[in-house]
């Protein structure tokens, strides 16, 4: 889309509100909203806002940074229709008062890591699985943990009772430009899943924190709470974000597909395989970011905690789903959808096309339910666990030279700073579990 191409929109769409978007390395989406007047102004890039004020960015003493928007973002909101008067957003990168590049912006890194992927003869394709739950909101309109909803893995209503919420959702989405494929109750009450088509890895991330925005927006509507908190109850299913990820070659062709190998997977695939792999345990404090992730990451669930691979046991860290040709694949089965999927993606990527650069080779797959199998099995295997906590995953982003390399040195020192003091607030913090065990004991 041209700069031309969105003031004609503007202009028959009667837009008079205008949202500038972008996340911080946290992943959390920020935006500043303009009048009618600014838009020709913003969309030539010329929006300064104060850089300090964003968590992992930059000191006080050179705050002005500037929003560069990406026209092909440019979406109207369906949601924002007042009167025919509608608002619209775009989203941008960040840029230094230089009109540099700034190399803390996360979807700056992504666009750097997949231009090495490129040099290399790759473009990567993305598709991810959000899962979200729907929770009632109470008196206050604060969020509870109580859902009406007793359906489970793909019923439909009554007990689903969130499929009007989930309908209007995909109705605002595909009216945004999303291709919904499917939607679903997930496994745990009052949980759900939207699919949308895959894309290319930045349109895919940029089209993740949509998703997110608008499924909490829409649900607000139906006075309810959309979560994508890894693992919001005790007892039951965690919320994933499977993420579906395959590189092609520059000529459009699939450089994962061999259809001569008895996977009908190239080596280029099983290098990668072999790079997330290496890598999983490195990654894990990205794609899974929060304390509370690792309450999902637990066995006994579906969510993975091994490091193994296979073309179908869905106990693996990475599965190879069943389509071939242009729609080979891997499944990356850990992150969940807390993460910030720019730092996520760069963060897979990098681990795979170490795998491919070194030539690593891929373990052997494993076919075996991995919770069936005893300690001693997985240990003669070589299948090591996922970090048991965001502390221990941490550690090991941190000991990583390829992570620092993928997230590049601005955004590894920040997000492991922040990270830390996240974990040393929770590590200090007195829980309801430790009062409830230990105050009338001891």
């Amino acid at each position: 889309m041209t700069r031309e191409e969105v003031l004609q929109i503007i202009k028959e769409k009667n837009i008079t509100f205008f949202r500038l978007q972008f996340v911080d390395i946290f992943g959390f989406m920020k935006n500043i909203a303009i009048p009618l007047s600014q838009i020709e102004k913003a969309l030539d890039g010329k929006i300064m806002f104060d850089g300090s004020s964003i968590e992992g960015f930059v000191r006080i003493n050179e705050s002005d940074m500037y929003l560069k928007p990406d026209y092909n973002t440019f979406t109207v909101l369906p949601w924002r229709d007042q009167k025919g008067s509608n608002a619209a957003r775009i989203i941008c990168d960040v840029h230094n008062a230089d009109e540099t590049p700034f190399i803390g912006c996360p979807r700056q890194n992504l666009k750097r890591i997949l231009a090495e992927a490129r040099e290399l003869g790759y473009t990567m394709n993305v598709g991810s699985e959000c899962e979200f739950f729907l929770f009632k909101r109470d008196e206050h309109g604060l969020a509870t943990t109580i859902t009406n909803d007793v359906a489970g893995y793909f019923d439909t209503d009554p007990g689903d009772t969130g499929t009007d919420c989930r309908r209007k959702i995909i109705q605002t989405l595909e009216a945004m430009g999303f291709e919904i494929e499917a939607s679903h109750h997930e496994v745990a009450v009052g949980q759900h899943e939207i699919n949308f088509k895959y894309a290319d890895a930045l349109t895919a991330a940029d089209n993740t924190v949509t998703f997110k925005w608008v499924v909490r927006t829409i649900a607000a509507e139906f006075n309810l709470h959309a979560t994508f908190m890894p693992k919001p109850v005790f007892g039951i299913n965690g919320s994933g974000m499977h993420t579906n990820q395959s590189l092609f070659h520059l000529d459009g062709s699939n450089a994962f597909f061999d259809p001569n190998d008895d996977l009908q997977l190239s080596d280029t695939a099983r290098r990668y395989i072999a790079g997330i792999c290496k890598h999983a345990k490195d990654f894990c404090a990205v794609t899974n970011p929060l304390v509370n992730s690792y309450k999902r990451l637990v066995a006994g669930y579906e969510a993975p905690v091994y490091v193994a691979w296979s073309a179908s046991n869905r106990s693996v860290l990475v599965r190879v789903p069943a389509p071939r040709g242009k729609s080979t694949r891997t499944e990356v089965r850990c992150p969940d959808p807390a993460c910030n999927p720019y730092l996520a993606f760069a963060a897979m990527l990098g681990a795979g096309l170490d795998g491919i650069v070194s030539n690593l080779d891929v373990p052997k797959p494993t076919n075996a339910d991995l919770y069936e199998m005893s300690a001693r099995e997985k240990e003669e295997a070589g299948i090591e666990n996922l970090p048991a906590n965001l502390h221990e995953a941490l550690e090991n982003l941190k000991a990583s030279p390829t992570m620092k390399k993928a997230l590049g040195p601005h955004i590894f020192n920040k997000y492991v700073e922040g990270k830390e003091r996240e974990w040393d607030d929770y590590r200090t913090a007195i829980t309801d579990w430790e009062i409830k065990h230990y105050l009338s004991k001891f």
